[in-house]
């Protein structure tokens, strides 16, 4: 898994827990169904089966992969629609080409993070790059959707490149563990994704036998979805291995612990750590777009059917199909 890595006895380290914190309880274990995701990518559904009070401000996640692809496989996106909300995607093994309707498109590489936020209306591409399509490869990564506040739906259209070195890097107590901070913070770090509504995102590498236990904002919900691998979540130690999404309850810090035994090929065990403040605003969605009532989704399907959400640019990427 080529995301960042580091020497953990070099890096600062989580502090300790203090007498007066209280450890998050887990309120729920789900497993993500698997599915097919743009052209037929292989996706887990991250949040499936969880309720969208336990997930807000979070609206959709997709575990991308991990599939090793023979040549001519990749597959991505067409071109598509956004408006209401933040896509984050971040590549941890492999890469991804993007491109979108306001003139941003770049590669987003092994640990990288393209953050867009829709805002008002965009269209987008993610497509596997031509020698990924080509040679093939290994596939491995993660789509976000963070809903916006009300205020906030119709902001102009940004995007933010956050390569894989611009991460916050931690170490847990005992080095077993590096956190890598990708937006929010953690025990004073701060990571460099700037968002709209306030949430903390960090990818984890739990070294067997090791524990992770670090401080969580009271104010934000706490979920914990499994990478790679398995181990233990919670203060009483409940079970979980790779694609199972743990909600947390109210508390003070998140104790994640791996297993002694891993996978050969996957030696450590991985999780998202994520959490926000709650919006606690009416939520309706509707494929690609996320509103505060029925009213104005359908005003963002005239919109985009209009082409107010901009035009394909020339010279556009474009998806990736198999020759008939």
């Amino acid at each position: 898994m080529p995301a960042i890595t580091a020497d953990t006895l070099t890096l600062p380290r989580i502090a300790a827990a203090q007498a007066s914190d209280t450890e998050r309880p887990v309120r729920s274990i789900t497993t993500g169904p698997r599915g097919y995701e743009g052209e037929g990518f292989p996706v887990v559904r991250a949040f499936g089966g969880v309720s969208a009070a336990d997930l807000d401000p979070f609206v959709h996640m997709d575990q991308m992969g991990e599939v090793e692809y023979q040549p001519g496989e990749p597959r991505g996106t067409d071109w598509h629609p956004h408006r209401g909300f933040e896509t984050v995607t971040y590549m941890i093994d492999g890469r991804f080409a993007h491109q979108d309707s306001h003139g941003g498109g770049g590669l987003i590489t092994d640990g990288a993070t393209q953050w867009m936020t829709a805002g008002s209306g965009i269209l987008h591409i993610e497509t596997p790059p031509a020698e990924l399509v080509e040679n093939g490869g290994t596939f491995h990564g993660i789509q976000l959707w963070v809903n916006l506040p009300k205020k906030d739906k119709f902001a102009t259209p940004r995007y933010q490149a956050i390569e894989g070195p611009d991460a916050k890097l931690l170490s847990s107590q005992d080095g077993g563990a590096l956190v890598r901070i990708i937006a929010g913070e953690i025990d004073g770090a701060q990571g460099p994704g700037s968002t709209h509504t306030p949430i903390t995102m960090a990818h984890a590498t739990i070294e067997s036998g090791a524990q992770l236990n670090l401080p969580w904002n009271r104010d934000f919900n706490a979920l914990v979805y499994v990478l790679s691998g398995r181990g233990s979540v919670g203060p009483v130690g409940h079970p979980i291995h790779q694609g199972q999404l743990a909600v947390l309850g109210p508390g003070d810090r998140i104790t994640v612990s791996a297993e002694g035994t891993q996978d050969s090929n996957r030696p450590a065990m991985e999780v998202l750590l994520l959490g926000g403040k709650p919006i606690r605003e009416p939520v309706f969605h509707y494929g690609p777009f996320v509103m505060n009532s029925k009213s104005e989704l359908i005003q963002a399907l005239e919109d985009y059917q209009a082409g107010k959400f901009g035009q394909i640019p020339p010279n556009a990427l474009m998806p990736h199909r198999p020759l008939s």
